[in-house]
């Protein structure tokens, strides 16, 4: 999903008036909108995959998945963003009355695309690690290989990161209880020669 700057220095609450009311989805940093644009057919499969695989496993459990129409705050003024999974455990916090934006999340996902991975690895990386206290893991799904890379948090506050690499392989998610097996999740992806 490419962005495209539309407007430059909004306030958190103009950035919400005027996202509140769109058809489309726009995140938002440091006072900058940025319009999301659509998603390639690997990207939307491997996201219907992922939904299909965690949800189940969360039934019965404390924690809770959204899709990526709910936006994710960082703190109050830097990051809002729209994950492709974002997982609370125990009772969401919102922003606001709204119930639309999310202030503590345990996991989020993004499916990697070539026009956003520098942006997924870097800023949004060190937004999300560094801001959400809350924030257990944060994933990046690859898809142009069947690659998964998770960062954990340590009990020293630091990040590790671990890459789960093949077809055959299942990465664990232990914050929440859930499993993913890379064959499942990559299920109808054709990669690249």
């Amino acid at each position: 999903m490419a962005l495209a700057k539309t407007h430059p220095l909004f306030s958190i609450e103009s950035y919400l008036g005027f996202e509140r009311v769109q058809v489309e989805r726009h995140e938002f940093l440091d006072g900058s909108v940025y319009a999301m644009a659509g998603e390639s057919p690997n990207h939307s499969t491997i996201c219907f995959n992922l939904y299909a695989i965690i949800g189940p496993q969360l039934r019965g459990k404390r924690c809770r998945g959204f899709s990526p129409n709910m936006k994710i705050a960082t703190n109050e003024k830097g990051l809002y963003s729209y994950p492709d999974l974002a997982v609370v455990c125990g009772q969401p916090t919102f922003y606001d009355g709204a119930k639309d934006v999310i202030t503590n999340p345990t996991v989020i996902v993004e499916v990697l695309s070539p026009s956003t991975e520098h942006y997924d690895r870097g800023e949004k990386f060190l937004r999300y690690t560094n801001q959400i206290e809350t924030l257990q893991n944060y994933i990046l799904i690859s898809q142009s290989k069947p690659l998964i890379e998770i960062f954990s948090r340590q009990e020293h506050g630091g990040w590790e990161k671990k890459e789960i690499e093949g077809l055959e392989l299942v990465l664990k998610i232990d914050s929440i209880e859930c499993e993913i097996n890379l064959n499942e999740l990559y299920e109808s992806i054709e990669f690249p020669a």
